[in-house]
């Protein structure tokens, strides 16, 4: 109160000053006496001073009493500090302050780091004693709280092994950060949070798990009431969600698989069974395992899908092994412990092992071992050595491949392969004739290669793209090229550029290359001549190969086509011969004709009563001039005819032919040979003979040259058949003689012209009877065979093709004697 009495004087004074210098510059200013204005000055002069003084005598007691009381206050506060540091360095821990958000930090530590007294701002440096996921999260809490004041709890922990716990808040206008290392309870608290937390993150990931499991799963709290399902078992049960299933209690099982269940978890043992139970309205077969320990857990396996999978498998199998057992390779399926689990029937065909020992699963070893004893392994030095290499297998992880010569003779491929269980899957393929084509091919091939390099034909192989693939030496030789060009395997048309010099011709280079080098598969051979420049000439053929290669072949013909070039000139020479003489035939024949015809019809004339008696001997004579220019007469025709027919010029008289009637008519002009050789002439005619369309004088002739032979083989006494019958759009003529028959090598030269072979008997003829027979049928379109054996007679058929023809067939007669 003095203090502040003292301050308002001297405040009083200080004020009042300059009222006393205006005053007295007021008096000065008035006219008064200046004795009384000093005493007034030094009056004022003197209270100034004396309030001065006293007020500082208070103000400097005041100043005392403060400080003393500031003293006071400042060993209180030393007490205070010593008191907070003793109670911070009661635990480790540090103080990090910030008074701006720009500012640095005032470090505060204690033992919290062995060194942080030495280097406060290590403390600050958390990366290096914190793990970083927690050095990181602090950081941003610290960012957070110097820019807006968020306070923040972390709890830390050390790259040793040691835990912190970090609290961040802001104080006075300053952000404060206290770090202390957890001890005791609290850090037991803290483990027991972070196992909490981890319990609870392994609680909700299993909760996922079992959520995404397709097998239902519930879980049962101590009452017996459902305290969790999964998804499954709330879409087994038809549910709404989990929530409705766990509200209304919505069982899976029956209640008797419940109550079985219970009677075994109260005995304190896992219940497990498969059991019948209805899921989203369809029964399904599940496998239930439940167990108490420490709340009742139950999950259901459904077993539809597997069994529906293990029927469809067993199925599956079944057939595979109906399929591998029609297979000719032999199989054969071993474990891991080389025993035999699966052969076919081709395995135990093929080491003619019997059904009991492999039904007794033997190991691989054993099967070896037995198939040595019966010999039909190959026969090794060193079997166990062998066995074993076999073995290796078991241990491989590619294919192993063996070639097996038994004793027998056969060769057997065997593949090796290594299945992911441990086991081997052995394929025995019987190769041996696989092995023998193979050889055999080769040979062939060998032989092929051997006689192409022998031909005397050029031979030339083009591949797909014109190259050449393959030639002989006589294609080299033929068109003289160099072997060593050959070998580059040149194309086509460099070949061709070459092969002009000796033959050119566009046209034909054309079309070999249009063909080597066409890629149309259906391309077809050809062949043509070629004509040299040096006179040789070769005839070409081109044909298609496989692939789309081209083979062509070059045939020296020049000696062959001189030969044909003189046998042409010869034949035209020998067709004018012919020609000739035909024309000197004919021309003879029709001056013959003339002489013979007087000579007859003098002979008959003479053979008149009018011209004179004859004596008999004389009639004998002309009668036998008669006979002798008779026959002359009817050689002259044959051979007229014959002409005729070779120049082409004979044209047929067609008409209906009555058969019967023409049958006779040939009879009538063979009467003089029939009474003379004392021959029995037979006519055979079936009743539905009738007509048929042709030239009956040619017909006629036919029949009367068939029957001049068969009178002319016959003896005296012997039979002539004459047969006509109709069948199928032929009608057929046969004329049977029983005389001495042809002889085989005659038979086939007795339709040439002028092959006379009289054999002994009476007939006497030039050789063209037979001749104008064949003649006339091929006319007739027609065909005439002869069936002869010696001392049998001979038959002649003729055979005309006859279509039916107008006009009724009449009856004949089926029998005829001699006339």
């Amino acid at each position: 109160m003095r203090l502040s009495g003292g301050v308002a004087a001297l405040c009083g004074a200080l004020s009042a000053a300059p009222a006393l210098a205006q005053s007295a510059g007021l008096a000065a200013s008035l006219p008064a006496d200046s004795d009384i204005v000093g005493f007034a000055f030094s009056g004022g002069l003197a209270l100034f001073s004396a309030v001065v003084a006293l007020t500082h005598i208070g103000e400097r007691n005041h100043w005392r009493r403060r400080e003393a009381r500031m003293a006071a206050e400042l060993e209180d506060l030393r007490a205070r500090f010593d008191r907070a540091r003793t109670f911070l360095a009661s635990e480790p821990q540090a103080f990090v302050v910030w008074s701006s958000p720009e500012g640095d930090p005032d470090v505060s530590a204690s033992t919290l780091l062995a060194d942080a007294d030495g280097a406060p701002r290590r403390l600050l440096a958390f990366g290096t004693w914190l793990v970083a996921k927690d050095a990181q999260a602090l950081d941003a809490a610290i960012d957070r709280l110097r820019k807006n004041g968020e306070a923040f709890r972390l709890p830390l922990a050390g790259v040793a092994g040691r835990f912190y716990d970090a609290e961040g808040r802001a104080v006075g206008g300053s952000a404060v950060l206290r770090i202390r290392e957890v001890t005791g309870d609290r850090l037991e608290l803290i483990g027991l949070r972070e196992r909490h937390a981890q319990a609870q993150r392994a609680l909700e990931g299993l909760q996922a798990l079992l959520d995404a499991a397709p097998a239902p799963v519930w879980l049962r709290d101590e009452s017996g009431k459902l305290s969790f399902v999964n998804k499954a078992y709330v879409a087994a049960v038809e549910a709404k969600d989990r929530e409705d299933a766990l509200s209304r209690g919505v069982e899976l099982l029956d209640g008797s698989a419940r109550s079985d269940a219970a009677k075994a978890l109260a005995k304190g043992s896992v219940w497990r069974d498969r059991v019948l139970a209805v899921v989203a309205g369809a029964r399904h077969v599940l496998d239930v395992t439940k167990t108490t320990a420490p709340l009742t857990a139950a999950i259901a396996i459904d077993r539809h899908e597997v069994e529906t999978v293990r029927a469809e498998l067993e199925q599956q199998m079944q057939s595979y092994v109906r399929t591998l057992d029609q297979l000719p390779t032999a199989i054969a399926l071993f474990d891991r412990k080389k025993r035999l689990i699966y052969n076919n029937e081709a395995f135990a065909r093929l080491w003619q092992l019997d059904a009991k020992f492999l039904d007794q699963k033997p190991t691989d070893g054993e099967i070896l071992d037995r198939l040595r004893a019966d010999e039909r392994v190959p026969a090794e030095p060193d079997y166990r050595a062998w066995k074993e290499r076999l073995f290796d297998a078991y241990r491989a992880t590619e294919p192993v491949r063996h070639t097996w010569h038994l004793p027998d003779g056969r060769i057997i491929d065997v593949v090796a392969q290594p299945n992911t269980q441990g086991g081997v899957t052995y394929l025995y393929e019987d190769t041996t004739k696989a092995y023998d084509l193979e050889a055999r091919f080769n040979a062939l091939n060998r032989t092929q290669s051997e006689t192409l390099e022998t031909l005397r034909e050029g031979v030339a192989v083009f591949a797909a793209d014109g190259r050449l693939s393959f030639c002989n030496p006589a294609f080299m030789t033929l068109w003289r090229l160099d072997p060593e060009e050959l070998e580059k395997k040149p194309r086509f048309e460099a070949l061709a550029a070459r092969c002009r010099t000796l033959h050119d011709n566009a046209e034909t280079w054309a079309a070999l290359k249009g063909f080597v080098t066409s890629l149309n598969d259906m391309r077809e051979g050809f062949t043509r001549r070629i004509e040299r420049s040096d006179g040789v000439v070769l005839d070409c053929t081109a044909q298609s190969l496989l692939d789309g290669a081209a083979l062509l072949t070059f045939v020296d013909v020049t000696a062959d086509v001189n030969v044909e070039r003189a046998l042409t000139d010869r034949n035209k020479a020998l067709l004018a011969a012919e020609k000739l003489r035909n024309d000197f035939i004919h021309h003879i024949s029709y001056e013959l004709r003339s002489p013979l015809n007087n000579i007859n019809g003098f002979v008959h004339l003479l053979g008149e009563e009018s011209t004179g008696p004859l004596n008999p001997r004389q009639l004998e004579y002309l009668g036998y001039v008669s006979k002798s220019s008779a026959a002359l007469l009817a050689i002259i025709d044959d051979i007229l005819d014959l002409a005729t027919i070779d120049e082409d010029a004979m044209a047929l008289d067609v008409a209906n032919v009555d058969v019967v009637a023409t049958m006779h008519a040939a009879i009538e002009g063979v009467q003089d040979r029939i009474a003379e050789n004392s021959i029995d002439i037979q006519i055979v005619a079936m009743d539905n003979v009738g007509v048929f369309r042709g030239d009956a004088k040619r017909v006629r002739q036919i029949l009367f040259n068939l029957l001049s032979n068969a009178v002319g083989f016959s003896s005296p006494g012997q039979t002539v058949t004459l047969a006509a019958l109709r069948r199928e759009g032929e009608v057929v003529f046969k004329v049977t003689d029983r005389g001495r028959g042809i002889p085989p090598d005659v038979l086939a030269r007795v339709f040439d012209r002028f092959e006379s072979h009289t054999a002994g008997s009476r007939h006497r003829g030039v050789g063209l009877g037979l001749s104008i027979v064949r003649a006339f049928m091929e006319l007739h379109g027609g065909k005439v065979l002869i069936d002869s054996a010696p001392g049998e007679g001979t038959t002649v058929t003729c055979v005309f093709p006859a279509s039916e023809a107008g006009g009724e067939a009449r009856p004949a007669a089926s029998e005829g004697g001699s006339e």
